[in-house]
């Protein structure tokens, strides 16, 4: 016998109700034994667009909470973006340093490249041994690891011996095997489809 149509909602509502009770429940238990904090060691890689993006939603959540942030750009320079004019609205809470030339196919020097990412990663040094900053963002990062314009053993060292509580993430595609092994939360952007494909410009707000 089957029920009417108001029955058959209301026995409906009831299952979405006990499964929903129940998941609750679970979660609860779940969470509940998560007790500890520590600052993490964030990687964000993959072929996909969304690596700096999403770190820099993380870098806007820490200024919420009223955290100093700093943040270094591997590549990005001089060109203007969104986020710098947003970070000069908090300049008590960021610190922030484009210091790239470019990606390295645009110098087309290998020693200048060297160098550029040796200032970039002295100044990441400096804001993860420096108490005030709570978070470190390390923008592209990977890329000069990729290309070997730093000594990766020195980059793990260093990231290895950062305080405690503090928060560092790593940006840009192909990070090591090794640095990805040392991180305590990956994640591989993948690409499904692109704008950039199909003859779309990158355009302020979404690339910059």
């Amino acid at each position: 016998m089957s029920l009417d149509p108001e029955d058959a909602a209301s026995a409906n509502e009831a299952r979405h109700t006990e499964k929903m009770r129940k998941k609750q429940a679970a979660q609860a238990r779940i969470v509940a034994g998560k007790t500890r904090e520590k600052g993490l060691l964030i990687v964000h890689t993959g072929k996909g667009k969304g690596k700096t993006s999403a770190a820099l939603g993380m870098v806007v959540r820490a200024i919420g909470h009223g955290m100093k942030v700093g943040v270094v750009q591997f590549v990005k320079g001089a060109m203007q973006t969104g986020e710098a004019r947003v970070f000069a609205a908090f300049p008590d809470n960021v610190e922030f340093k484009p210091m790239g030339e470019g990606f390295t196919w645009d110098t087309q020097d290998r020693a200048r490249d060297i160098a550029a990412a040796r200032r970039a990663w002295d100044e990441v040094q400096r804001m993860i041994a420096d108490p005030a900053y709570h978070m470190v963002l390390a923008d592209e990062m990977n890329i000069a690891l990729r290309y070997e314009y730093l000594p990766l053993d020195e980059v793990l060292a260093v990231l290895a011996a950062k305080p405690e509580r503090k928060h560092v993430i790593v940006t840009g595609r192909n990070a090591p095997e090794a640095l990805i092994d040392a991180a305590d939360l990956v994640t591989d952007m993948t690409m499904v489809k692109h704008p950039f494909r199909a003859g779309v410009k990158a355009q302020a707000g979404i690339e910059f």
